[in-house]
């Protein structure tokens, strides 16, 4: 009976631990109470409420946009402040990818602090998608600048501030582009930009300029509550993802770049509202946007030069290295474990336990979760991630626990300790290949056990202390980053996390290896399992959906001009339709003619009255050196946006507008191109392109208006309780080609 109670406390214990890792992030409350000169995250917040409004949807070049600039202006002025509207027609590549975007923009730009000097230059947008409000995105950023600004408006400061509010980040950095061709442009040396990937949760420091040695210096010295390392720096520029960073990269600016993204559920959704935004995440970027726009303000950055990797401890602290320290350093631990993993022995079994874990946990949350998938289709977990976690953690356990007492059962506890630590530097070596960033995760625990180990030749306890405070350490770090990207990875894959979360319970059980080999394998499995039978069952169980983290479904009309076919179209995660959506007709999984993306189909009558859009040759064709020259006129005829689509084999190297031409990402993997003019500004505008052959082009042309026809309503209806649109919003679509 005590084997029992002892083996399963260890298991709940680390249960326990992997669940209340979260806390690791958790902010502190709002301040009730502000000096003179801190950020007040209620003022702030006040402020955004006012800007929103009644918090429509306002993307950039609509009517509901101009309210939000006239408000932004209103607020400035108000504060003594003169704002400065710049009005351009802008194009911008689509980083990653083989886009151009073209949008009439305003942005809003004020200067701060001396005349002259070199410009620290503060950068949110207040655009947001057509599906939501963009309380978060970038609604936090806005009311991050109007704060701050208003701070700084009357303090003596060394070196200009400028307050960039720009318009069109959503529609493809297109206010970003414009504002590269703004004279206040020229003084630059130093960015902070400001975004959104949720409601909650800290505001990560998830970008830099490279190299980052200047730009972490100034972190280091200025954050209070640092949130930020180098393997999420050095993944993100691996990530098809990009902001307003990415157009400014050009001009080599040190650059920071910080958003929030706890519960990307409400992301691009009518649910990234005012209520939804966490106060203290408000808090958190003000504080921090704030020090360091004082730091870069105040004073001349540092010349540190180089990369650096870094990491925080919990959010309490910072730690940073250079790289090629890092690297001499892991290359040594890395000599020293296995000098001692081959003097100790066992170092097949260690590590075959190690990675046996690893792979193991991961294929028994894979099963689980396909086999829970074949029964509940979708992202079944949305609503409460947490059982889905939990029981991935409880998988390793199973595996681990088992393994040590099978495998790893003629190793003593100190081999077993070598072997892992020496599987783990390894790990790191190699993530370290891909993102050199990854290393500085792998650097202090197994430096911790060695001081251990050779501290235990004077003080026999050394070693077990030693791995100990490397458990802790690991926790905090290590722990703190699986939290952060347990949000980030909201629809999975949850498999993912047997393998990331090995490496934090696998130590632990290390540990506890003579309780769990002395409880025999019969009640390992009982126990381990049970628990991880449990986790199971209470995600299969768990409602999927909940109205804070709602299923994405979006509901379309799309009509094709050529074939004179219509279809209605849902977006969502898979899952199947309501059994009320059949009253439509049959529904199929396919892809429409516009997008790659796969649908829910069923056919449906066109809708009378509806103009597409009409792009109009206005000249012939010009050859130049192989390359030509066209030209179109668009008329949008209502549509919100119009883009015009060539199929992958076509040579299109740029498109713009006359002073505004840009070249397509030519490193995007081969990909339709895609031109795209957004606003009400599209209507009458000639857009020009640059093709790469001399043969003619077909380009799909395709007309969005957002809503949809009132023949929809009973689609509208039969939307599940907790489902809302998400990236896309409710629209209907005309699709026609074009012979160029």
């Amino acid at each position: 009976m005590r084997r029992q109670i002892l083996l399963l406390a260890v298991l709940l214990g680390v249960l326990g631990a992997m669940a209340a890792k979260s806390w690791l992030i958790d902010l502190p409350p709002v301040r009730s109470h502000n000096k003179v000169g801190e950020f007040s995250a209620e003022r702030a917040a006040g402020r955004l409420a006012f800007v929103l409004g009644d918090q429509r949807p306002h993307p950039a070049d609509t009517a509901a946009n101009d309210l939000v600039r006239g408000k932004i202006v209103t607020l400035l002025q108000s504060m003594g402040l003169k704002p400065i509207v710049r009005d351009q027609m802008a194009c911008n590549e689509l980083f990653k990818q083989r886009g151009v975007s073209c949008a009439r923009v305003r942005n809003v730009i004020v200067s701060l602090g001396p005349p002259t000097g070199q410009a620290v230059l503060l950068n949110a947008h207040y655009d947001s998608t057509p599906v939501g409000p963009g309380a978060g995105d970038d609604g936090i950023g806005v009311a991050t600048l109007l704060e701050v600004g208003s701070i700084l408006k009357d303090r003596p400061l060394k070196r200009p501030v400028i307050l960039l509010f720009n318009e069109g980040e959503e529609l493809g950095l297109v206010g970003a582009r414009a504002f590269l061709a703004d004279p206040l442009s020229r003084n630059v040396g130093s960015l902070i930009n400001l975004e959104a990937r949720g409601v909650r949760g800290p505001a990560n420091m998830f970008e830099t300029s490279v190299p980052n040695g200047s730009a972490i210096a100034v972190f280091s010295r200025a954050a209070s509550h640092p949130v930020a390392n180098s393997l999420s720096t050095d993944v993100y520029r691996l990530l098809p993802n990009y902001t307003d960073v990415n157009s400014f990269a050009e001009r080599h600016w040190l650059t920071l770049n910080i958003a929030p993204i706890g519960n990307e559920t409400r992301y691009h959704s009518p649910g990234d509202d005012l209520a939804a935004l966490d106060h203290r995440t408000l808090q958190h970027m003000g504080d921090e946007t704030l020090a360091l726009t004082e730091e870069l303000a105040n004073g001349t950055p540092s010349a540190a030069s180089g990369t650096r990797i870094f990491m925080d401890v919990a959010g309490r602290a910072l730690i940073s290295l250079p790289l090629i320290a890092g690297v001499v350093l892991i290359a040594g631990l890395l000599i020293a474990f296995a000098a001692i993993g081959w003097r100790r022995g066992k170092l097949a079994r260690g590590a075959g336990v190690a990675l046996g874990t690893m792979i193991g946990s991961a294929l028994l949350s894979w099963l689980a979760l396909a086999a829970i998938g074949a029964v509940r289709q979708g992202i079944y977990w949305r609503a409460e991630p947490i059982w889905a976690l939990l029981a991935t953690y409880a998988s390793v356990m199973l595996a681990g626990a088992v393994l040590l007492a099978t495998i790893g059962s003629k190793g003593d506890r100190t081999q077993l300790r070598a072997a892992f630590w020496l599987v783990f530097l390894l790990i790191g070596g190699a993530i370290g290949l891909v993102a050199s960033g990854g290393i500085i995760f792998f650097l202090f625990p197994p430096l911790l056990v060695l001081a251990g180990i050779v501290a235990s030749r004077w003080w026999q306890p050394a070693e077990r202390v030693g791995s100990a405070l490397a458990i802790l350490f690991l926790y905090a770090t290590w722990g703190a980053m699986l939290a952060l990207l347990e949000e980030l990875l909201n629809g999975g894959p949850i498999w993912l996390f047997a393998p990331l979360g090995s490496l934090l319970i696998l130590p632990v059980l290390i540990e506890a290896a003579p309780v769990i080999r002395s409880s025999g394998l019969r009640l390992i499995a009982a126990l381990a399992g049970g628990l991880a039978l449990v986790g199971w069952a209470a995600a299969a169980a768990a409602p999927a959906y909940s109205a804070d983290r709602q299923q994405r479904f979006v509901i379309e009309h799309a009509t094709d001009l050529t074939t004179h076919k219509s279809w209605w179209a849902v977006v969502n995660d898979g899952k199947a339709l309501p059994d009320a959506y059949a009253a439509v007709g049959k529904w199929t999984r396919g892809k429409l003619p516009y997008s790659d993306r796969p649908r829910w189909l069923a056919p449906a009558a066109a809708v009378s009255g509806q103009i597409p859009p009409v792009a109009e040759p206005v000249s012939q064709p010009v050859a130049k050196d192989k390359l030509r020259a066209i030209q179109l006129r668009i008329h949008a005829n209502g549509a919100d946006s119009v883009a015009l689509i060539a199929p992958k084999e076509a040579d299109i190297r740029a498109a713009g507008v006359d002073g505004s031409m840009r070249p397509f990402d030519r490193s995007a993997k081969k990909q339709k191109y895609y031109l795209t003019c957004f606003g009400r500004s599209c209507d009458g505008l000639t857009l020009k392109i640059v093709a790469g052959t001399e043969k003619p082009i077909e380009f799909t042309l395709v007309g969005v208006r957002r809503g949809l026809p009132s023949t929809a309503s009973p689609l509208i209806a039969a939307r599940p309780k907790n489902a809302r649109p998400q990236y896309l919003p409710d629209q209907m679509l005309t699709v026609s080609r074009i012979k160029l």
